[in-house]
């Protein structure tokens, strides 16, 4: 792992070490986050054998960042590295298309981030072969066989389905895969890929890691060795790094993770079971739910469930209805942030969700509160 100042020493507790993450020792005078550097160069008399040459490789922020995101994602584990990127779809390509090359085969999740089709197109055009299949049921270990890389999302985006991250990276490894498992949705706090086997934790901060609707960002954590150097590699040829201001942010919105995580978390269950008496709502998902189809693998691979909560209304008028009225919702895309926000998904046209499918990323609001508004809209959204 990235060595931090007092990493090592630190208690095991999530949240002293959601406050403490990445910080350098403490000096006099000093502050205990020190400030965003912009530099595009740095001082380099003779030999470039310093940490910091040139402003797209490396930077005293992206570095304290990326101790903070190392040890949240890998507590105490050593040979681990993090990556910083400019969003999430940065550090999903760097992955990617890092590892992969053509006359590869790689395996994605057909119900996973509206994005991946794209991606989808790219790697095909560059001569990769795609194989897709849902998360749910562990399907993706069917098309496993010959492929180079397999890429998890759990709980997926927006379906929120889960699969069984050990039993299919223990199927990857053993056919001679690497496996990446986007951690977005459950956050380090509610999962850890390396963890569970992983080769890559890969997320985009720009949700509930940070969770201010304020950055775009993104990041890998994984073991060192060839794979993260490709990674890195990457990153330095496409450029797709974050600015210091982004990075000193992310670093600094960590230290509130474990206390929006479990507000959030706590209220997202809240939401869920109000919703679960309705007559009008089908389909409804969240992890955290008992009798949810993925609750039983979850509970077993994750720590917290999550903040969003996944449902469906029987018509797109009655679900734009639905948004019209919330008051403590707003209806914007993306989810994690400390506002609850919401949205007919379908609008997109990326997801094969129905017109009414409803993504509900709930905030830190109080969950009392959040609950009544659901149920006003609901209701108001009948008539």
């Amino acid at each position: 792992m990235n060595d931090s100042a007092k990493a090592g020493n630190l208690p095991a507790g999530e949240g002293t070490r959601a406050v403490r993450a990445g910080l350098p020792e403490p000096e006099k005078y000093e502050p205990t986050l020190p400030g965003p550097v912009f530099a595009a160069h740095f001082h380099l008399p003779g030999e470039p054998t310093g940490p910091y040459t040139y402003g797209r490789d490396e930077n005293p922020t992206w570095t304290h960042l990326e101790r903070a995101i190392g040890e949240l994602e890998a507590p105490g584990q050593d040979g681990v590295e993090t990556l910083a990127f400019a969003s999430g779809m940065a550090a999903i390509s760097s992955v990617l298309f890092s590892q992969l090359s053509a006359g590869d085969a790689v395996v994605l999740p057909s119900d996973g981030y509206q994005a991946l089709p794209l991606v989808r197109a790219q790697l095909e055009a560059y001569g990769i072969e795609v194989r897709t299949a849902p998360t749910g049921g562990d399907a993706q270990l069917g098309v496993l066989d010959g492929a180079k890389l397999l890429w998890i999302e759990s709980p997926s985006n927006p379906g929120l389905d889960v699969c069984d991250i050990r039993r299919l990276v223990e199927a990857a490894h053993g056919r001679g895969a690497l496996v990446a498992v986007d951690n977005t949705l459950a956050t380090p706090l509610g999962q850890r890929p390396l963890a569970l086997g992983a080769d890559f934790s890969v997320a985009s901060g720009t949700k509930q890691l940070t969770g201010h609707g304020d950055v775009l960002l993104g990041y890998v954590t994984g073991r060192a060795g060839e794979p993260m150097t490709a990674v890195r590699r990457w990153r330095k040829i496409v450029g797709a790094i974050p600015g210091p201001m982004e990075a000193w942010l992310a670093h600094r919105s960590i230290a509130t993770l474990q206390l929006r995580v479990d507000r959030q978390t706590a209220a997202a269950l809240a939401v869920a079971e109000a919703l679960r008496g309705r007559p009008e709502v089908t389909g409804l998902r969240y992890p955290g739910l008992p009798d949810d189809p993925s609750h039983k693998v979850a509970s077993q691979q994750m720590r917290r469930y999550g903040c969003v909560v996944s449902f469906t209304l029987p018509t797109r008028e009655r679900a734009e209805r639905f948004l019209e009225a919330l008051r403590l919702v707003d209806d914007a895309t993306s989810f994690g942030g400390v506002r609850s926000t919401a949205e007919r998904r379908g609008r997109w046209g990326g997801d094969a969700v129905p017109e009414g499918f409803i993504r509900m990323s709930v905030g830190a609001e109080d969950p009392e509160d959040l609950v009544a508004d659901v149920l006003r809209a609901l209701e108001e959204s009948a008539r």
